[in-house]
């Protein structure tokens, strides 16, 4: 009784879209669902792909109001039709300088951190081919070190109430561990510097490589335009 409840569900959403126009409709990691066809191919598989490029752009639809955005990494995937049925195929390349800077600033957010200009603008330089979501990802693995300091410390100083990390030398340093202190809503723990991040660099690395940038390149100078 599920027989064509895919189809369906795909003219079900362009209806909706034509019924409260202007909209935008946008389809996320297109290529697990509009790859080239093939002999291979499940029926329904193929069916599914049918209905969306009738959808897109069928005879007798009224698709004034409608946008239609899709995104993929891997757009050499895509079946030629659905390549046809996109006016535009642009290729939004890894963040340049200025871009990864403001990056590193938007994911600190309110982050308590004692970074300071020089030293964001010196990160942004050692990033050099990493994406946004290596950014994001970098900039959390930093955040968690003042929680990493915390848990190997084995001296912390009592002050007004508040715990901090400690040294042996440092006086009023009393030798315990984290575990140890009974009320950890009063631990403090250090901000977050510039040494957090270069110590997260050496584990986060870039995840594209520069193999997929040339096949990225060679796509756009082919089909599509630089974004």
């Amino acid at each position: 009784k599920y027989v064509g409840e895919a189809e369906r569900t795909v003219r079900a959403l362009f209806d909706l879209a034509r019924q409260n126009k202007p909209a935008v409709i946008f389809l996320d990691e297109i290529d697990s669902l509009l790859s080239a066809r093939g002999d291979g191919e499940q029926e329904s598989t193929r069916r599914v792909k049918t209905e969306f490029l009738v959808q897109m752009q069928g005879v007798g639809k009224d698709d004034n109001g409608i946008l239609v955005l899709g995104a993929t990494n891997i757009p050499w995937d895509l079946d030629p039709a659905v390549r046809r049925r996109f006016q535009k195929k642009i290729y939004i390349s890894l963040p340049e300088h200025e871009a990864r800077y403001v990056m590193f600033k938007l994911n600190l957010g309110k982050t308590p951190h004692v970074l300071s200009e020089e030293d964001i603008e010196d990160l942004s330089e050692r990033t050099e081919g990493f994406s946004g979501s290596d950014i994001a990802t970098l900039t959390q693995e930093a955040i968690y070190e003042p929680l990493r300091k915390c848990q190997k410390a084995t001296y912390f100083k009592k002050i007004n109430g508040k715990y901090f990390v400690s040294n042996k030398n440092d006086p009023g340093a009393i030798e315990m561990k984290m575990i140890e202190i009974k009320d950890k809503e009063n631990l403090e723990a250090p901000k977050v510097c510039k040494e957090d991040f270069l110590s997260a660099l050496t584990k986060i690395r870039p995840t594209v490589s520069l193999k997929d940038l040339v096949k990225q390149e060679q796509f756009t100078e082919e089909f599509g335009q630089e974004g």
